[in-house]
């Protein structure tokens, strides 16, 4: 059966008979589900949800009213084939927000778990998400986007389409993200700048005095050494850290360059 017996279905919610409801789900009233639709168990849906065609939704997600999930690409190169957006675990996403599907045939756009989406933004069409991320209140996500773990992105912030946004970077509100920003650091202004070490964030994820020790050698390395890029990165390898390695592999694989 599509909707399990222990879900929980308000009358005036309108779900497609080909849509698969978990158990302990709770749809609230003027919800609507399309085809091809599933949500895990213990999903709750405010009234006035819109989950559109090929979207998936794990465990325990928290959706509030008038958000839409899976909407057709903004992309003029869309010619309406199947995509999907797949949402992980345990995310919560406030209201009015928007989230796309992919643009080319059979490609995602990725939402993984325990992120907390704030009001009235949008994640464009094949962008990336990781886990344990915020996006706060009338953030915008362009196209192609990749958000790695635990990075928390203020309100107001724009980010340009195929940008990278690091682990644990913080970025500060209103900031105009046009290029990729290294893990670990605080950006912020409104040409996207660096402003040094997000000392609070790593001692929130639970960094060690030596970890943030060496977080610290990376940005003086980075940003205070004068070095060029690659002389910076083999810098990097020399400290033989897990942190120095993902700094060092964040920024030889960016494409627009980091922020500087």
């Amino acid at each position: 059966m599509p909707i399990d017996p222990g879900a929980r279905v308000a009358p005036t919610a309108r779900i497609h008979p080909d849509a698969i409801i978990g158990p302990g789900c709770v749809i609230g009233e003027f919800c609507i589900i399309e085809q091809d639709v599933a949500l895990g168990r213990d999903c709750i849906l405010d009234p006035y949800v819109y989950i559109k065609r090929w979207t998936t939704l794990g465990n325990a997600n928290e959706i509030s009213a008038s958000v839409v999930l899976g909407t057709d690409p903004l992309d003029k190169n869309f010619k309406g084939e199947r995509s999907y957006l797949r949402i992980g675990n345990h995310n919560k996403i406030r209201e009015h927000f928007t989230i796309s599907r992919a643009t080319k045939p059979e490609a995602s756009t990725v939402l993984g778990d325990h992120n907390f989406i704030m009001t009235s933004g949008h994640i464009a069409h094949d962008c990336q998400l990781g886990s344990q991320i915020v996006v706060a209140s009338c953030s915008l996500l362009a196209g192609y986007v990749e958000v790695e773990d635990q990075a928390f992105i203020s309100g107001g912030v724009v980010v340009h389409q195929f940008s990278k946004i690091g682990r644990l970077a913080m970025v500060g509100g209103n900031t105009r993200v046009n290029s990729d920003l290294p893990p670990f650091f605080l950006y912020s202004k409104f040409d996207v700048a660096v402003e040094g070490v997000n000392l609070v964030g790593l001692r929130r994820a639970g960094f060690t005095t030596d970890e943030i020790a060496t977080v610290k050698c990376c940005y003086r390395t980075l940003y205070r050494s004068a070095l060029k890029k690659e002389e910076a990165c083999q810098q990097l390898d020399t400290l033989a850290h897990p942190l120095a390695d993902h700094v060092a592999r964040f920024v030889r694989s960016s494409k627009r360059g980091i922020a500087r």
